[in-house]
């Protein structure tokens, strides 16, 4: 090693290391543990690597100081590890066989090679300790909202410059109807910062609802203090989102906070949202005035909980069907995903006909009569199949008969069951068209419908066949299936016409399922 290159390793050493300590905010001694590592490392090109050597800073003398440790034996085997007793004793006169004695090694002879492979070790160290750093800096940031700049595009994913490291948001946490070019200043939520072999990778979201309910929190005192809480959150991204809000002071109210004086509040979020229409609901203890408010703007008639199903049938004025169900189901969809319940949205024409039905069909039930059948269809009980599971204490307490009468009421409603007798003239019950059905059959620009119409077939039938045609396809399931047909499409062709956008937007699908289900499609006309 030349003279110059000592003095790079030991020449005014600790000024170096406060240097290099504050630059790149690391502690001084993860850059001192990189100079002993290295120095080890440069030595054991000369030593081998059986060598037991150490080093280590000394501050006073401003260097370090490496020595080789070797076992005191009486024929040395192996120079590296062992030292005979007549070399022992000039270095230590006390020293005995089997005793370690440490010999302080010239660095001047490592050489050039060894001395750069040490300033690479140092500079990897280094780097990784600021790896560490940085992760151990945003690992406590999940949750939160950073703001950084666009940087590049990788594919469809945004990676966005935070300063000391970079963040990315996968395509599929992106707002659809945003652009962003490069320099662009972009905002996002931390879902997770993950370590990685070239560092610690930060994913953000914007698609994500925490990212709704921080920016509340960032333009809503009452949020922040804790006084107004958002319970619950809801997205459609970059079409719709709703929040419940619930306040802890009776003086404040929760849903007038959020809006702000002339909507001012709410506003600047959805600023940040690019548009994104926002309805804010007061949350409620009880479920059941809980998806009243959830499915704002429509007004509720009346609610049944079934608890067991976890599950509620809503029920709405005729001309507030379309209203409850939303564009696309998304005002239904977007409520059950706040309230957590499974949400069936009737009107109130079609719980007519249904109630009608029941009670006929109740009705049919030997020993029972349209009377007895009111009451129970007042009380839940529907079909004939609950009949025939329902004690004859319960037909004893409901309808003030005798035992042996209920209990003829049971046994032939399992009668009818065994010989498949659902409904009044010994015919099946047709299962009842959903009001989702319904509001489709209001709207004259619904494909199925029309080529139903046009071939003379039933809408059911037509809309079957759309599903099963996009069964066909490649990683669509059920679902995908059924909104697809529901939005309207009635040919594979169709949904390669449509741009990915247009695909989500009509079925309510997002982004990512609707790409896919294109690829499908593509792969499928090119058989």
């Amino acid at each position: 090693m030349s003279n110059v290159e000592q003095n790079e390793m030991e020449g005014a050493l600790k000024a170096v290391i406060t240097a290099v300590s504050r630059e790149k905010n690391v502690d001084k001694a993860v850059i001192i543990d990189a100079l002993e590592q290295a120095v080890i490392h440069a030595a054991r090109r000369n030593h081998g690597p059986t060598a037991d050597l150490e080093a280590h800073y000394n501050a006073d003398t401003d260097e370090i100081e490496l020595f080789q440790f070797r076992t005191v034996v009486e024929g040395v085997q192996d120079n590296d590890v062992e030292i005979s007793t007549a070399e022992a004793a000039k270095l230590d006169p006390e020293a005995q066989i089997g005793d370690s004695i440490g010999v302080k090694l010239d660095k001047a002879a490592f050489g050039r090679i060894a001395a750069q492979s040490a300033k690479q070790i140092i500079v990897q160290k280094v780097r990784d300790a600021e790896r560490l750093q940085v992760y151990d800096e945003f690992k406590d940031r999940v949750g939160e909202i950073l703001s950084g700049t666009v940087r590049r595009f990788e594919r469809s994913d945004i990676v966005v410059d935070l300063g000391r490291t970079e963040a990315i948001i996968p395509y599929r946490e992106q707002i659809p109807t945003e652009k962003y070019k490069i320099k662009d200043r972009i905002q996002g939520y931390v879902l997770e910062v993950k370590r990685s072999s070239r560092g610690p990778q930060v994913v953000m979201s914007r698609a994500h609802s925490g990212f709704v309910i921080r920016l509340f929190e960032q333009n809503v005192t009452e949020v922040y203090d804790g006084i107004v809480t958002i319970e619950s959150a809801a997205r459609d991204p970059g079409f719709r989102t709703k929040i419940a809000v619930h306040s802890r002071d009776s003086a404040v109210d929760p849903v007038g906070a959020c809006v702000g004086m002339k909507g001012a509040r709410v506003e600047s979020v959805r600023q940040e949202l690019a548009g994104e229409k926002i309805d804010i609901v007061p949350w409620d203890a009880d479920p059941a005035r809980f998806v009243c408010n959830a499915l704002h703007p429509a007004v509720v008639t009346k609610v049944i909980v079934d608890d067991d199903n976890h599950s509620m049938e809503v029920i709405v004025a005729d001309d507030q069907l379309s209203l409850a169900i939303g564009k696309r189901g998304q005002n239904v969809r977007l409520a059950a995903q706040l309230t957590g319940w499974r949400l069936d949205i009737k009107s109130e024409a079609r719980l007519s006909q249904e109630l009608v039905g029941s009670k006929e069909l109740i009705a049919s039930i030997p020993g029972v009569g349209m009377m007895r059948a009111e009451i129970l269809v007042n009380e839940g009980i529907k079909t004939v199949t609950e009949v025939s599971e329902m004690s004859p204490r319960t037909f004893v307490r409901l309808l003030n008969m005798d035992e042996t009468e209920a209990g003829a009421v049971v046994k032939a409603a399992q009668e009818m069951l065994a010989k498949g007798i659902n409904a009044p003239g010994g015919a099946k019950a047709a299962a009842p068209a959903s009001d989702h059905d319904d509001f489709l059959a209001n709207s004259s620009a619904d494909p199925t419908r029309q080529e139903a119409a046009r071939t003379g077939s039933s809408y059911d039938n037509a809309r079957t066949e759309r599903i099963n045609l996009f069964l066909e396809l490649d990683g669509v399931g059920e679902a995908t299936a059924h909104a697809l047909a529901d939005a309207g499409y009635g040919t594979i062709g169709d949904l390669v016409a449509d741009a990915a956008e247009e695909v989500a937007s009509k079925s309510g699908l997002s982004i990512g399922v609707s790409r896919t289900v294109q690829m499908a499609a593509d792969r499928y006309l090119q058989r």
